[in-house]
């Protein structure tokens, strides 16, 4: 596939609808941001067309006009299209693996958080772009959709717990829309159990609810933590739905594809 700049969308990007919640946001979060990339099949009138920020994709279109080398965008991804293009995927990667996802509306007042003694919970500024460079290093997809720790440090996006200058816990705009913003969080697994996630978040949420928009919480079936804390922070299941991880990309027959389509 062709690749276009995150903020030069091509004409066709029109097929992703403005003002979804939750991970339909990541198309208005690239064009915003300029954060991402933007996929074609072809040049001139494209037939199918994706985007892809973090690891996450949208993907629209026609899917018998495509082969299976041109997914290859694709891998690693967490991809959400409609049933159609389930046989084109599953044509062009070794694995396809379903994952059932719940999507929560910010809709209630959260339970207040009870923040340890000698830890700082506030906004990200600028300034903060090397302290998030040195966190735990599984905390690093957080900041995926913002290019980087730098970049999200600058987006006015995220709140931190610090203590001694060292990120505790995160909360941060992981897609940003024009009606939602989708919540991501991440814990130093050394600090969990004390409140800290929760206390970034609704720091988070009272800067979304400012801005005029509602924050979103997606979140897989099985992560029952994440589902709690939703749930404590004042998040409500609104929707379920299901989104594919594609695995290495195989090496396929385009008639095979053709066929499955």
């Amino acid at each position: 596939m062709i690749p276009h700049p995150a903020q030069q969308p091509p004409a066709c990007a029109r097929v992703f609808p403005v003002g979804g919640p939750g991970t339909a946001a990541l198309a208005e979060h690239v064009l915003t941001t300029g954060h991402g990339t933007w996929w074609t099949d072809r040049a001139a009138h494209p037939r199918v067309i994706a985007v892809t920020c973090g690891d996450h994709a949208l993907l629209a279109g026609d899917p018998t006009a495509l082969v299976p080398a041109d997914l290859a965008p694709l891998t690693g991804r967490r991809v959400e299209a409609s049933e159609r293009f389930l046989p084109v995927l599953g044509a062009a990667f070794d694995r396809l693996h379903p994952w059932d996802r719940m999507l929560y509306l910010h809709q209630a007042a959260g339970t207040p958080p009870r923040v340890p003694r000698a830890v700082t919970v506030r906004r990200l500024v600028s300034e903060d772009g090397p302290t998030l460079a040195a966190m735990d290093p599984a905390m690093n997809w957080i900041h995926a959709t913002w290019g980087g720790p730098s970049g999200l440090a600058a987006s006015g996006h995220g709140w931190a717990a610090f203590r001694k200058g060292r990120v505790l816990a995160l909360a941060c705009t992981r897609f940003t829309g024009s009606r939602y913003e989708d919540v991501a969080c991440a814990t130093d697994p050394s600090e969990r159990r004390q409140h800290l996630a929760l206390a970034c978040v609704q720091g988070l949420t009272d800067d979304i609810t400012a801005r005029g928009r509602t924050a979103t919480w997606s979140c897989s079936h099985d992560n029952r933590a994440s589902r709690l804390l939703a749930w404590t922070a004042g998040f409500r299941l609104v929707r379920e739905y299901v989104h594919h991880t594609t695995g290495p990309v195989a090496v396929s027959n385009p008639s095979i594809l053709r066929a499955a389509a």
